[in-house]
């Protein structure tokens, strides 16, 4: 009697991209700390793009090259935004949409007011636009030499709870930071809502050698929000922070309120 054929189990399609272009230490981290979950597709931009926002490129041509520079993964490096990575992997790469859309690992950390500028978290949103689930990582430390062992640990453990889930939110996106430092001092996970923190910026004026006038952005990060419950306040307490986050910026208090008081 012919054995019966087993049906071999589909793998999940992970798509991954960063603002920090497709070269930085960042991305190899995620990929690395996915590696076996799934098949692997890496869009990301060839060249780093952050502070992009959900900018889209309009008036020029977008170009796809393709680039050996993960082992066993295909790789495409984008001439465009963050949000171009997305929209393209899905048309032209995957020409479907994947079962999960990570962006990062993020240098720098995109908390509280941060991911309204952040091409990490524009990229993961974007995804989640399409009803793709998605989570953006950014690991507290800006350097190019950057210890990613603890960012890879969690990315891990918080894309198993993704793919693993049976949560059927049509439009799931986390944003997470990773504390910088040593994996023995963080001390787990804690969900959390976006602290209301933010840079009291200015712009520092300077002249450049030729004698014209030009201006640097600077400024301090200052926290406004006392609570317990915030992404700042995990970070600064040793804990990964994971903050549920919408493309939908509709005030509904607010809406409820003018809806009630306005006459017209």
């Amino acid at each position: 009697m012919a054995k019966a054929k087993t049906k071999k189990k589909r793998q999940p399609v992970i798509l991954i991209t960063n603002d920090d272009s497709v070269n930085a230490p960042g991305i190899r981290a995620l990929v690395e700390a996915v590696k076996g979950l799934g098949k692997i597709i890496v869009v990301a931009p060839d060249k780093p793009q952050s502070g992009m926002g959900h900018a889209i490129t309009i008036g020029h041509p977008l170009r796809l090259q393709k680039v050996n520079l993960f082992e066993g993964v295909e790789a495409y490096a984008c001439s465009g935004t963050p949000v171009d990575c997305v929209k393209l992997a899905v048309d032209k790469v995957i020409h479907d949409k994947p079962d999960i859309c990570l962006s990062g690992i993020n240098h720098g950390a995109n908390h509280s007011i941060n991911v309204i500028y952040s091409g990490t978290m524009s990229a993961a949103l974007e995804a989640s636009i399409e009803s793709i689930p998605s989570i953006g990582f950014s690991l507290l430390d800006m350097s190019i030499d950057a210890d990613f062992t603890a960012a890879k640990k969690y990315a891990r453990i918080l894309v198993e709870q993704v793919l693993g889930s049976k949560l059927k939110e049509k439009h799931l996106c986390l944003n997470v930071n990773i504390p910088k430092g040593d994996d023995k001092l963080i001390k787990g996970i804690k969900i959390c809502r976006q602290a209301y923190a933010k840079y009291e910026e200015e712009f520092d004026e300077r002249k450049d050698p030729s004698g014209r006038r030009y201006y640097w952005l600077t400024g301090e990060f200052l926290n406004f929000d006392k609570g317990r419950d915030t992404d700042v306040w995990a970070l600064t307490n040793s804990y990964v922070s994971v903050v549920p986050v919408q493309f939908d910026l509709t005030n509904y208090e607010l809406k409820k309120k003018l809806e009630t008081n306005w006459k017209y």
